[in-house]
């Protein structure tokens, strides 16, 4: 029970350093940040971001997300720079370098370098008395009160806070671009989220059939309508094929419990009236959306006022959106 208590006390503690540092960021949002985002907004170079040990792998992610959201960027390793990586940065460029200490000796090697090629230096730092920030033509500060190790030494607050600063920049340069959710889908086709940007209902009704009966249609069609297509639901019609209402399997089931003489039932007394619907041209997460929301398994799937088939929630999850 003790170890138990002591794991969590642990736990919690290094959750609030690191969500109290983050918290203190704000602080640090300042003028020479605007003017960063500004000149890089206005720029035709690329971001190269850079830095060694835990900000290599930093600086690795927010290259990630700075391609991702519309700002082209490139990971360059301070160790490999000066033997030959260096030769990938441009006049015009950029170069985010990444230290919490800003004092290391791969550092100190590196920034006259970049001086020399003309690139805009900025230094996304912890420390902004030391040799990088010093000679930055910009300052990110990332200032820390301690690290979440209890030794104060291991990078636990200081990536983390690193890794916000360059999500900060990322989202601001996003917003600043207009980049929208249709631009974040051409760059992400696969996978779950590249789905949930482009697959459209439409995409998806045309793999199942469009179960429907007439509003005067006998129990015995209704069933074998609903069993034939697989969907567990019927939509039912008038005779301008307009949308009345739904009969699911369920509907069924509780009609069959009140004891109404199944000889005579029809549709239009067993139906649900005005059914959830969602127009084809929809996305297909925007469906999932609506079944969450309502607390049902599928939707009549509409081109205008014509019924197209029906969208399930099965549907969603073989895309692999759920």
């Amino acid at each position: 029970m003790k170890l138990t208590k002591n794991i969590k006390t642990s736990a919690i503690k290094v959750l609030q350093k690191e969500s109290e540092a983050i918290q203190n960021l704000i602080n640090y949002i300042d003028e020479d940040f605007v003017t960063c985002v500004e000149a890089i907004l206005s720029s035709e170079g690329r971001v190269v971001i850079t830095g060694i040990g835990k900000s290599a792998i930093i600086a690795n992610k927010i290259v990630a997300t700075l391609n991702s959201t519309g700002t082209p960027a490139l990971f360059m390793h301070a160790a490999d720079a000066i033997h030959g990586d260096l030769g990938m940065i441009q006049k015009e460029d950029f170069v985010i370098c990444i230290s919490k200490s800003g004092n290391t000796p791969e550092i100190k090697v590196l920034v006259p370098l970049l001086k020399r090629l003309g690139s805009k230096l900025i230094a996304l730092v912890s420390n902004t008395k030391s040799y990088l920030a010093e000679h930055a033509d910009y300052v990110l500060n990332a200032t820390i009160a301690e690290e979440a190790c209890p030794n104060n030494l291991a990078p636990t607050t200081s990536t983390t806070v690193h890794m916000a600063m360059g999500d900060a920049l990322a989202v601001c340069l996003l917003e600043a671009r207009g980049f929208s959710s249709e631009d974040f889908a051409k760059y992400h086709p696969g996978g779950a989220l590249g789905k949930q940007l482009y697959l459209t209902v439409a995409d998806v009704v045309p793999k199942n059939l469009a179960p429907k009966v007439s509003e005067n249609a006998p129990l015995s069609e209704i069933i074998v309508e609903i069993s034939s297509k697989r969907l567990g639901a019927t939509a039912v019609v008038d005779d301008n094929d307009q949308l009345l209402g739904i009969i699911t399997d369920g509907d069924l089931r509780r009609m069959l419990l009140s004891g109404a003489d199944i000889n005579q039932v029809r549709a239009s007394e067993i139906m649900t009236k005005n059914p959830k619907s969602i127009a084809q041209t929809e996305f297909a997460i925007r469906a999932l959306n609506e079944m969450k929301e309502h607390n049902i398994t599928q939707l009549v799937a509409m081109d205008a006022d014509k019924i197209v088939g029906f969208i399930h929630i099965h549907d969603l999850m073989k895309e692999g959106i759920v």
